[in-house]
């Protein structure tokens, strides 16, 4: 329903050794929610084999006490999915879940393989049949196509023939592994609750099951967690070629957690700074749009020396669906979402505080709810530099035809969005924004670098180039 934002990519949970795994995962999969509402799973490894439970729909649909009850064991992997690859349907909920030669394998996978067609055309030539679309798959048949005997050569050797993002939870019958790909594009934490190791995207699904966290899986890592204790091997070399997801810090992450080392809410309040830092504007009050823009804009508010105003107000119940009125209301779908407080914004110069600009469209309408409250001026503020390229590692990014930055020049998006004024932050600035902005980010969708190349990258560049001369015609038609 709201197309402006990028959609966010998935979140992975494990547990190893704890009584009531399945809850636990439960939990830490309703606290990564933001990740993926398009549907949601949980495998537990038992006595009898693997129990599963997976469907479309939000976590809080899925599942409920019988069905946890139902998944007794004290290992588990879940997964909320957002599908960047693959449709929305019950049959490419995650984890996904196999029994073959080697026993019973489950994987839950967050990110993006862009050589997953490549594989997928080769493996069916020698006769492997796919029951999902999703990428993920292709993984799982190669482990058990490998001729390595061993279970972890055999994964070891099946993930140096991928290329992409992935962070991945895999269940075994006596084991819980999580991968992280060579590039480490996807957040993967590692923590540990009394005797119980667990594994999951975010940090914030720690703290909500007061687990402790340890580390990050680092880039190239696979860590095995069985009855002999947690143990690490590599298939990739240390520090060669990482490419952080910088989007993580900007948008996608909760702000609760721990993002590659770092507190993301640290990380977005400093992106204000430096956003205050570089555009300076008369002004009577910053104004954030809910809820992803409000750190930015407590820095920038910080910064500037201006109030800080909660002027939007966010339904933080707005479901899946609702019954439209017959009688048409202008703006119907943002003004389920928000609402502008007139007595904060009338006749005052509002500078509003977004993370991103994708295609443009709710940020219009959002605008012209502040303008119908009152305010005298409005000047949009973005806390990331303009987002030109398509990602093809996990983020759901539109085409470059639909981005609104890689098509218009900043008078014409102030002239769509009907502001006096809007202003990026540089990249420049949004580096040094980073509490480790040292590290190695991966900044396609800013500047078109794309860490890991592709087959088909030149034949979409091309389609791209010619989108562009005609998109810059439509501005109205975004």
């Amino acid at each position: 329903m709201f197309k402006d934002k990028p959609r966010e990519a998935c979140g992975v949970a494990g547990v190893y050794g704890a009584p009531e795994a399945s809850k636990l995962v439960y939990l830490m999969l309703y606290a990564m929610q933001h990740r993926g509402q398009e549907g949601a799973g949980i495998v537990v490894a038992n006595d009898r084999g693997f129990d599963a439970v997976r469907n479309t729909g939000l976590v809080a649909d899925i599942f409920n006490a019988d069905n946890l009850a139902a998944m007794a064991g004290v290992s588990a992997i879940g997964h909320v999915r957002y599908s960047t690859t693959g449709s929305s349907v019950e049959k490419n909920a995650q984890p996904i879940m196999v029994g073959y030669s080697r026993g019973n394998l489950a994987v839950a996978h967050n990110g993006n393989l862009v050589n997953a067609d490549e594989i997928h055309r080769e493996l069916e030539e020698y006769g492997s049949i796919f029951q999902t679309t999703a990428d993920t798959e292709v993984l799982i048949h190669l482990i058990a196509r490998s001729a390595e005997d061993d279970f972890l050569d055999a994964l070891t050797d099946s993930l140096k023939k991928l290329k992409g993002a992935y962070s991945l939870v895999l269940l075994t019958d006596d084991s819980l592994i999580a991968v992280r790909d060579p590039q480490g594009f996807r957040p993967l934490a590692l923590g540990k609750i009394k005797d119980a190791y667990v594994a999951a995207s975010e940090t914030c699904a720690f703290d909500l099951i007061g687990a402790e966290y340890i580390r990050d899986i680092e880039p190239g890592e696979i860590v095995i967690i069985d009855r002999k204790g947690m143990r690490s091997r590599r298939f990739a070399e240390k520090n060669t070629g990482e490419a952080l997801c910088i989007f993580e810090n900007i948008y996608f992450s909760r702000p609760d957690s721990w993002i590659f080392g770092h507190s993301c809410w640290e990380s977005r309040r400093r992106l204000g700074i430096m956003l205050a830092r570089e555009n300076k504007h008369a002004a009577d009050i910053v104004v954030p749009v809910p809820d992803s823009g409000v750190c930015a804009a407590i820095g920038f508010a910080e910064e500037s020396r201006l109030p800080f105003a909660m002027a939007l107000i966010r339904n933080h119940y707005v479901g899946r669906t609702f019954i439209e009125p017959s009688q048409s209301i202008r703006d119907f779908g943002v003004r389920l979402k928000f609402n502008c407080v007139r007595e904060a914004v009338k006749g005052k110069r509002v500078i509003v505080v977004d993370d991103s600009l994708v295609r443009g469209t709710t940020s219009r309408k959002i605008v012209s709810m502040i303008r119908q409250a009152g305010a005298r001026e409005i000047h949009m503020r973005l806390s990331s530099p303009p987002v030109k390229y398509p990602c093809f590692y996990g983020m759901d990014f539109p085409t470059r035809r639909e981005l609104i930055a890689a098509n218009h020049d900043l008078g014409q998006i102030a002239e769509f969005l009907q502001v006096d004024s809007v202003a990026y932050l540089s990249r420049e600035g949004m580096l040094k924004a980073m509490p480790n902005h040292e590290g190695n980010f991966c900044q396609a969708c800013f500047n078109g670098d794309y860490p890991v190349d592709f087959k088909n990258r030149q034949e979409i560049s091309g389609r791209d180039v010619k989108e562009k001369q005609v998109s810059r015609k439509r501005i109205t038609q975004i």
